[in-house]
């Protein structure tokens, strides 16, 4: 479960993974792209220093420590994509076929994956830290909750990678994939320069049977 958690709060970083196509010659494409790219970046910013948080807090960290780490993770992410979904809006129609139905599904995709993370922080807020075993048994139903968001986000982010209009993003600056912010402590941290891809446990220790699945 802990390895499942980490994993899965990796996978929210399919956002800057989603934007890193290839290239595109349409002016009007373009256009849109930047416009997009230069809202989108502290926000792609913010996910990336939500997921280093939660990753490098994993480790042997108190439950408490991990409790609140997520917490604040979650709502970071969720500000990020109502943010996102506003800078969709803002950038306009897409000048692309069914420009319209791509804005209003990512849009309408983006601020429903903010909602589900609110909930997912009321969900961690409402662990009982003093209770080593049952706080770990309600950070696995965390866990499958976020896989639940990852698919979300996948689904939101892949109709702006289609086409043309994906191939104008990743050549954009503000949706290259970012170095995350947040300085790794502990003993789950990504090695200096590397991107935070988790294989740490995220639950906190407790008994030496407790699962890592």
């Amino acid at each position: 479960m802990n390895k499942k958690l980490a994993a899965a709060l990796s996978g929210g970083a399919v956002l800057v993974l989603v934007l890193s196509g290839c290239s595109d010659d349409g002016d009007k494409v373009n256009d849109w792209a930047k416009s997009f790219c230069d809202q989108a970046k502290p926000q792609i910013q913010k996910r990336a220093d939500a997921h280093q948080i939660i990753i490098s807090t994993a480790a042997d960290s108190r439950p408490a420590e991990i409790q609140a780490a997520d917490s604040k993770a979650f709502k970071d992410i969720a500000d990020a994509d109502r943010a996102l979904a506003k800078a969709v809006e803002t950038a306009g129609v897409p000048p692309v076929e069914n420009g319209e139905k791509t804005q209003k599904d990512v849009i309408a995709e983006l601020n429903a994956t903010a909602v589900a993370y609110d909930a997912l922080k009321k969900q961690v807020d409402a662990l009982d830290p003093s209770n080593q075993q049952k706080f770990a048994e309600g950070l696995k139903d965390v866990a499958d909750g976020l896989t639940k968001i990852e698919k979300m986000d996948q689904n939101a982010l892949a109709t702006l990678e289609n086409g043309e209009l994906g191939q104008a993003m990743a050549k954009q600056p503000g949706c290259q994939k970012p170095t995350p912010s947040v300085p790794p402590t502990g003993s789950a941290s990504p090695k200096a320069g590397s991107t935070a891809t988790p294989s740490a446990s995220t639950t906190p220790k407790t008994k030496p049977s407790a699962s890592a699945e």
